[in-house]
Protein backbone atom coordinates (compact mmCIF):
# COMPACT_ATOMS: atom_id res chain seq x y z
CA UNK A 1 0.00 0.00 0.00
CA UNK A 2 0.99 3.64 -0.26
CA UNK A 3 -0.80 5.50 2.52
CA UNK A 4 1.01 7.92 4.80
CA UNK A 5 0.17 10.54 7.40
CA UNK A 6 1.94 13.89 7.69
CA UNK A 7 2.11 14.44 11.44
CA UNK A 8 3.02 18.13 10.92
CA UNK A 9 -0.01 18.90 8.76
CA UNK A 10 -2.85 20.99 10.18
CA UNK A 11 -5.35 18.47 8.79
CA UNK A 12 -6.20 15.63 11.17
CA UNK A 13 -4.87 12.11 10.54
CA UNK A 14 -8.29 10.58 9.87
CA UNK A 15 -9.09 13.21 7.22
CA UNK A 16 -5.72 12.69 5.50
CA UNK A 17 -6.37 8.97 5.34
CA UNK A 18 -9.97 9.51 4.24
CA UNK A 19 -8.90 11.67 1.30
CA UNK A 20 -6.31 9.12 0.17
CA UNK A 21 -8.75 6.22 0.34
CA UNK A 22 -11.53 8.20 -1.32
CA UNK A 23 -9.23 9.11 -4.19
CA UNK A 24 -8.29 5.47 -4.74
CA UNK A 25 -11.96 4.47 -4.67
CA UNK A 26 -13.05 7.13 -7.18
CA UNK A 27 -10.00 6.41 -9.37
CA UNK A 28 -11.05 2.74 -9.47
CA UNK A 29 -7.92 1.48 -7.70
CA UNK A 30 -10.42 -0.26 -5.43
CA UNK A 31 -13.26 -1.42 -7.65
CA UNK A 32 -16.91 -1.88 -6.78
CA UNK A 33 -17.37 -4.86 -4.46
CA UNK A 34 -13.68 -5.14 -3.51
CA UNK A 35 -12.58 -5.37 0.09
CA UNK A 36 -10.65 -2.42 1.54
CA UNK A 37 -7.49 -2.91 3.64
CA UNK A 38 -8.10 -4.06 7.21
CA UNK A 39 -8.13 -1.50 10.01
CA UNK A 40 -5.13 -3.09 11.70
CA UNK A 41 -3.08 -3.21 8.50
CA UNK A 42 -3.79 0.47 7.73
CA UNK A 43 -3.00 1.46 11.31
CA UNK A 44 0.37 -0.32 11.20
CA UNK A 45 1.31 1.20 7.83
CA UNK A 46 0.35 4.80 8.68
CA UNK A 47 1.39 4.79 12.34
CA UNK A 48 -2.03 5.81 13.65
CA UNK A 49 -4.40 4.05 16.01
CA UNK A 50 -6.99 1.50 14.92
CA UNK A 51 -9.64 3.91 16.27
CA UNK A 52 -8.42 6.59 13.83
CA UNK A 53 -8.72 4.16 10.91
CA UNK A 54 -12.16 3.09 12.13
CA UNK A 55 -13.26 6.74 12.17
CA UNK A 56 -12.02 7.09 8.58
CA UNK A 57 -14.02 4.06 7.48
CA UNK A 58 -17.13 5.33 9.29
CA UNK A 59 -17.01 8.51 7.20
CA UNK A 60 -16.50 6.57 3.96
CA UNK A 61 -19.57 4.53 4.87
CA UNK A 62 -21.63 7.60 5.81
CA UNK A 63 -20.87 9.20 2.44
CA UNK A 64 -21.65 6.10 0.40
CA UNK A 65 -18.16 5.05 -0.69
CA UNK A 66 -18.04 1.86 1.37
CA UNK A 67 -20.08 -0.35 3.65
CA UNK A 68 -19.21 -2.46 6.68
CA UNK A 69 -20.04 -6.17 6.57
CA UNK A 70 -20.12 -7.98 9.87
CA UNK A 71 -16.99 -10.06 10.56
CA UNK A 72 -15.79 -9.47 6.98
CA UNK A 73 -14.53 -5.89 6.90
CA UNK A 74 -15.24 -2.92 4.64
CA UNK A 75 -16.22 -3.16 0.97
CA UNK A 76 -16.49 -0.59 -1.85
CA UNK A 77 -20.06 0.28 -2.89
CA UNK A 78 -19.18 3.34 -4.99
CA UNK A 79 -19.89 3.11 -8.72
CA UNK A 80 -18.67 5.96 -10.91
CA UNK A 81 -20.76 4.76 -13.82
CA UNK A 82 -23.82 3.62 -11.95
CA UNK A 83 -26.09 3.83 -14.97
CA UNK A 84 -28.42 0.89 -14.36
CA UNK A 85 -31.96 2.31 -14.60
CA UNK A 86 -34.22 1.49 -11.68
CA UNK A 87 -37.94 1.72 -11.17
CA UNK A 88 -37.55 2.50 -7.48
CA UNK A 89 -39.41 5.68 -6.58
CA UNK A 90 -39.40 7.98 -3.60
CA UNK A 91 -42.73 6.59 -2.42
CA UNK A 92 -41.50 2.99 -2.63
CA UNK A 93 -39.23 3.00 0.40
CA UNK A 94 -39.48 3.90 4.07
CA UNK A 95 -37.62 6.19 6.40
CA UNK A 96 -36.83 9.02 4.00
CA UNK A 97 -39.15 11.53 5.64
CA UNK A 98 -36.88 11.96 8.65
CA UNK A 99 -35.77 15.50 7.86
CA UNK A 100 -33.98 17.40 10.60
CA UNK A 101 -35.41 20.84 11.41
CA UNK A 102 -33.13 22.78 13.71
CA UNK A 103 -35.25 24.98 15.97
CA UNK A 104 -32.39 26.17 18.16
CA UNK A 105 -31.52 29.68 17.00
CA UNK A 106 -28.24 31.43 17.64
CA UNK A 107 -27.70 32.49 21.31
CA UNK A 108 -29.33 35.92 21.60
CA UNK A 109 -26.79 37.26 24.11
CA UNK A 110 -23.95 36.59 21.66
CA UNK A 111 -26.02 37.99 18.80
CA UNK A 112 -26.78 41.21 20.70
CA UNK A 113 -23.18 41.62 21.82
CA UNK A 114 -21.99 41.23 18.24
CA UNK A 115 -24.44 43.90 17.08
CA UNK A 116 -22.94 46.34 19.59
CA UNK A 117 -19.45 45.34 18.47
CA UNK A 118 -20.34 46.05 14.82
CA UNK A 119 -21.58 49.56 15.64
CA UNK A 120 -18.44 50.27 17.66
CA UNK A 121 -16.06 48.80 15.05
CA UNK A 122 -17.62 50.07 11.80
CA UNK A 123 -19.38 53.23 12.99
CA UNK A 124 -20.91 55.29 10.19
CA UNK A 125 -19.66 52.81 7.59
CA UNK A 126 -22.84 50.79 8.24
CA UNK A 127 -24.69 53.60 6.43
CA UNK A 128 -22.61 53.36 3.24
CA UNK A 129 -24.07 51.60 0.21
CA UNK A 130 -22.87 48.02 -0.25
CA UNK A 131 -20.88 46.95 -3.30
CA UNK A 132 -23.19 45.14 -5.72
CA UNK A 133 -21.78 41.67 -5.00
CA UNK A 134 -21.73 42.27 -1.24
CA UNK A 135 -19.26 43.83 1.21
CA UNK A 136 -15.70 42.66 0.60
CA UNK A 137 -15.29 41.96 4.34
CA UNK A 138 -18.15 39.47 4.27
CA UNK A 139 -17.02 37.84 1.05
CA UNK A 140 -13.52 37.39 2.51
CA UNK A 141 -15.03 35.86 5.65
CA UNK A 142 -17.23 33.54 3.57
CA UNK A 143 -14.24 32.48 1.48
CA UNK A 144 -12.33 31.45 4.62
CA UNK A 145 -15.44 29.85 6.17
CA UNK A 146 -16.05 27.70 3.09
CA UNK A 147 -12.40 26.61 2.95
CA UNK A 148 -12.46 25.55 6.63
CA UNK A 149 -15.82 23.85 6.70
CA UNK A 150 -16.47 22.62 3.17
CA UNK A 151 -13.08 22.32 1.50
CA UNK A 152 -14.33 24.87 -1.05
CA UNK A 153 -11.43 27.13 -1.95
CA UNK A 154 -12.61 30.20 -3.84
CA UNK A 155 -11.75 33.87 -4.09
CA UNK A 156 -14.11 36.57 -2.72
CA UNK A 157 -14.75 37.60 -6.35
CA UNK A 158 -16.57 34.30 -6.89
CA UNK A 159 -19.10 35.01 -4.12
CA UNK A 160 -22.37 36.90 -4.68
CA UNK A 161 -24.36 37.95 -1.59
CA UNK A 162 -28.16 38.30 -1.73
CA UNK A 163 -31.25 38.29 0.49
CA UNK A 164 -31.93 34.58 0.70
CA UNK A 165 -31.94 31.60 -1.62
CA UNK A 166 -35.14 32.56 -3.43
CA UNK A 167 -33.63 35.86 -4.57
CA UNK A 168 -30.53 34.02 -5.79
CA UNK A 169 -32.64 31.47 -7.72
CA UNK A 170 -34.15 34.41 -9.57
CA UNK A 171 -30.71 35.75 -10.47
CA UNK A 172 -29.72 32.33 -11.76
CA UNK A 173 -32.72 32.16 -14.09
CA UNK A 174 -31.95 35.65 -15.38
CA UNK A 175 -28.34 34.63 -15.95
CA UNK A 176 -28.99 31.38 -17.82
CA UNK A 177 -32.20 32.64 -19.44
CA UNK A 178 -35.72 31.21 -19.48
CA UNK A 179 -35.28 29.52 -22.86
CA UNK A 180 -33.51 26.62 -21.12
CA UNK A 181 -35.27 23.67 -19.53
CA UNK A 182 -34.60 23.41 -15.78
CA UNK A 183 -34.72 20.03 -14.01
CA UNK A 184 -35.76 19.78 -10.35
CA UNK A 185 -36.09 16.95 -7.87
CA UNK A 186 -39.54 15.42 -7.36
CA UNK A 187 -40.54 16.00 -4.65
CA UNK A 188 -38.69 19.20 -3.79
CA UNK A 189 -39.18 22.38 -1.79
CA UNK A 190 -42.20 23.96 -3.47
CA UNK A 191 -40.77 27.51 -3.60
CA UNK A 192 -37.95 26.39 -5.89
CA UNK A 193 -40.43 25.47 -8.62
CA UNK A 194 -42.46 28.64 -7.97
CA UNK A 195 -39.44 30.93 -8.39
CA UNK A 196 -38.32 29.30 -11.64
CA UNK A 197 -41.82 29.31 -13.14
CA UNK A 198 -42.49 32.90 -12.05
CA UNK A 199 -39.34 33.89 -13.93
CA UNK A 200 -40.71 32.22 -17.05
CA UNK A 201 -38.59 29.06 -16.97
CA UNK A 202 -39.96 25.68 -18.04
CA UNK A 203 -39.26 22.94 -15.48
CA UNK A 204 -39.00 19.16 -15.64
CA UNK A 205 -39.56 17.28 -12.37
CA UNK A 206 -37.31 14.22 -11.97
CA UNK A 207 -38.31 11.41 -9.62
CA UNK A 208 -36.11 10.72 -6.61
CA UNK A 209 -34.95 7.28 -5.54
CA UNK A 210 -33.39 6.48 -2.19
CA UNK A 211 -29.92 7.56 -3.39
CA UNK A 212 -30.89 10.64 -5.41
CA UNK A 213 -32.54 11.33 -8.76
CA UNK A 214 -33.18 8.12 -10.67
CA UNK A 215 -30.69 7.44 -13.46
CA UNK A 216 -33.53 6.80 -15.90
CA UNK A 217 -34.91 10.26 -15.14
CA UNK A 218 -31.54 11.95 -15.70
CA UNK A 219 -31.27 10.18 -19.06
CA UNK A 220 -34.85 11.04 -20.04
CA UNK A 221 -34.83 14.78 -19.42
CA UNK A 222 -33.76 17.31 -22.05
CA UNK A 223 -32.87 19.86 -19.38
CA UNK A 224 -29.49 21.60 -19.37
CA UNK A 225 -29.73 23.05 -15.84
CA UNK A 226 -30.18 20.70 -12.87
CA UNK A 227 -31.22 22.04 -9.45
CA UNK A 228 -30.43 19.55 -6.67
CA UNK A 229 -30.26 19.43 -2.88
CA UNK A 230 -27.72 16.64 -2.45
CA UNK A 231 -27.27 16.83 1.33
CA UNK A 232 -30.86 16.18 2.34
CA UNK A 233 -33.65 16.99 -0.03
CA UNK A 234 -36.85 18.43 1.42
CA UNK A 235 -39.44 17.01 2.08
CA UNK A 236 -38.15 13.51 1.24
CA UNK A 237 -35.03 13.53 3.43
CA UNK A 238 -33.09 11.82 0.61
CA UNK A 239 -29.32 12.31 0.64
CA UNK A 240 -27.49 11.76 -2.64
CA UNK A 241 -24.95 8.94 -2.45
CA UNK A 242 -21.33 9.45 -3.47
CA UNK A 243 -21.99 7.59 -6.73
CA UNK A 244 -25.00 9.78 -7.47
CA UNK A 245 -23.06 13.00 -6.85
CA UNK A 246 -20.48 11.99 -9.44
CA UNK A 247 -23.31 10.97 -11.77
CA UNK A 248 -24.78 14.49 -11.54
CA UNK A 249 -21.40 15.96 -12.47
CA UNK A 250 -21.02 13.58 -15.43
CA UNK A 251 -24.57 14.48 -16.51
CA UNK A 252 -23.63 18.15 -16.69
CA UNK A 253 -20.39 17.46 -18.58
CA UNK A 254 -22.06 15.30 -21.22
CA UNK A 255 -24.62 17.94 -22.20
CA UNK A 256 -22.57 21.08 -21.48
CA UNK A 257 -25.03 21.82 -18.72
CA UNK A 258 -24.94 23.33 -15.26
CA UNK A 259 -25.84 22.24 -11.74
CA UNK A 260 -27.37 24.48 -9.07
CA UNK A 261 -26.25 22.93 -5.78
CA UNK A 262 -28.62 23.97 -3.00
CA UNK A 263 -26.69 23.09 0.17
CA UNK A 264 -29.47 24.08 2.57
CA UNK A 265 -29.06 22.90 6.19
CA UNK A 266 -25.96 20.85 5.38
CA UNK A 267 -24.05 22.28 8.34
CA UNK A 268 -26.17 20.06 10.58
CA UNK A 269 -24.84 16.73 9.37
CA UNK A 270 -24.48 13.98 11.96
CA UNK A 271 -21.03 13.19 10.59
CA UNK A 272 -17.92 14.60 12.22
CA UNK A 273 -16.95 15.75 8.73
CA UNK A 274 -19.03 17.90 6.39
CA UNK A 275 -20.41 16.10 3.34
CA UNK A 276 -18.51 16.56 0.06
CA UNK A 277 -20.26 19.22 -1.99
CA UNK A 278 -20.66 18.97 -5.75
CA UNK A 279 -18.74 22.26 -6.01
CA UNK A 280 -15.83 20.73 -4.11
CA UNK A 281 -15.85 17.75 -6.49
CA UNK A 282 -16.10 19.94 -9.63
CA UNK A 283 -15.12 23.57 -8.86
CA UNK A 284 -14.08 24.73 -12.33
CA UNK A 285 -16.96 24.69 -14.80
CA UNK A 286 -20.44 23.42 -14.11
CA UNK A 287 -21.55 23.90 -10.48
CA UNK A 288 -23.06 26.99 -8.83
CA UNK A 289 -23.19 26.60 -5.05
CA UNK A 290 -26.02 28.22 -3.02
CA UNK A 291 -26.48 28.42 0.76
CA UNK A 292 -28.06 30.65 3.43
CA UNK A 293 -27.87 31.40 7.15
CA UNK A 294 -31.58 31.06 8.02
CA UNK A 295 -30.92 27.77 9.82
CA UNK A 296 -27.45 28.37 11.22
CA UNK A 297 -28.24 31.82 12.69
CA UNK A 298 -31.96 32.66 12.63
CA UNK A 299 -34.93 32.72 10.20
CA UNK A 300 -34.81 36.54 10.25
CA UNK A 301 -31.22 36.51 8.96
CA UNK A 302 -32.13 36.83 5.29
CA UNK A 303 -28.59 36.46 3.96
CA UNK A 304 -27.81 33.98 1.21
CA UNK A 305 -24.83 33.62 -1.07
CA UNK A 306 -23.86 31.80 -4.20
CA UNK A 307 -20.44 30.74 -5.38
CA UNK A 308 -19.70 30.89 -9.10
CA UNK A 309 -17.03 28.82 -10.83
CA UNK A 310 -14.27 31.04 -12.18
CA UNK A 311 -15.44 30.34 -15.74
CA UNK A 312 -18.73 32.18 -15.12
CA UNK A 313 -17.56 35.27 -13.18
CA UNK A 314 -17.02 37.59 -16.14
CA UNK A 315 -20.25 36.62 -17.89
CA UNK A 316 -22.27 37.01 -14.69
CA UNK A 317 -20.83 40.43 -13.88
CA UNK A 318 -21.34 41.62 -17.45
CA UNK A 319 -24.98 40.53 -17.51
CA UNK A 320 -26.16 41.07 -13.91
CA UNK A 321 -23.39 42.96 -12.14
CA UNK A 322 -25.47 46.16 -12.18
CA UNK A 323 -27.87 44.78 -9.53
CA UNK A 324 -27.43 46.37 -6.09
CA UNK A 325 -26.87 44.02 -3.17
CA UNK A 326 -30.19 43.41 -1.40
CA UNK A 327 -28.71 42.82 2.10
CA UNK A 328 -28.23 45.81 4.44
CA UNK A 329 -24.60 46.63 5.17
CA UNK A 330 -25.16 46.35 8.93
CA UNK A 331 -26.34 42.74 8.59
CA UNK A 332 -23.40 41.92 6.34
CA UNK A 333 -20.95 43.26 8.92
CA UNK A 334 -22.84 41.40 11.66
CA UNK A 335 -22.46 38.08 9.84
CA UNK A 336 -18.81 38.89 9.13
CA UNK A 337 -18.16 39.30 12.86
CA UNK A 338 -20.06 36.12 13.75
CA UNK A 339 -17.89 34.16 11.33
CA UNK A 340 -14.54 35.77 12.15
CA UNK A 341 -15.05 35.52 15.92
CA UNK A 342 -15.70 31.78 15.65
CA UNK A 343 -19.12 32.18 17.32
CA UNK A 344 -21.00 30.82 14.31
CA UNK A 345 -18.95 27.64 14.01
CA UNK A 346 -19.06 27.06 17.79
CA UNK A 347 -22.85 27.27 17.61
CA UNK A 348 -22.98 24.81 14.69
CA UNK A 349 -20.61 22.36 16.39
CA UNK A 350 -22.61 22.55 19.63
CA UNK A 351 -25.80 21.55 17.83
CA UNK A 352 -24.03 18.77 15.90
CA UNK A 353 -22.67 17.30 19.13
CA UNK A 354 -26.15 17.38 20.65
CA UNK A 355 -27.60 15.70 17.55
CA UNK A 356 -24.99 12.92 17.69
CA UNK A 357 -25.67 12.35 21.40
CA UNK A 358 -29.42 12.16 20.75
CA UNK A 359 -28.93 9.69 17.91
CA UNK A 360 -26.59 7.55 20.03
CA UNK A 361 -29.17 7.47 22.84
CA UNK A 362 -31.93 6.50 20.40
CA UNK A 363 -29.79 3.76 18.84
CA UNK A 364 -29.00 2.29 22.24
CA UNK A 365 -32.68 1.90 23.18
Amino acid sequence: MKYSINQKASKSAYLQLYEQLRRDITDNVFKYGEKLPSKRLLAEETGVSVITVEHTYEILCEEGYAEARERRGYFVIYKKNDLVPTAEKYSDFEGVKSFYHNKETFPFSVFAGTMRSVISKYGENVLIKSPNSGCIELRHALSEYLARGKGIKVSPEQIIVGSGAEYLYGLIVQFFGNSRLYALEKPSYEKILSVYQTNGAACDLLLLGKHGILTSELERTRATVLHVTPFRSFPSGVTASASKRYEYIEWAKKRNGFIIEDDFNSEFTLSTKNEDTLFHLEPKESVIYVNTFTKTVAPSMRIGYMVLPESLISAFQEKLGFYSCTVPVFEQYLLTELIQSGNLERHINRIRRRMRRTKKEQDSK
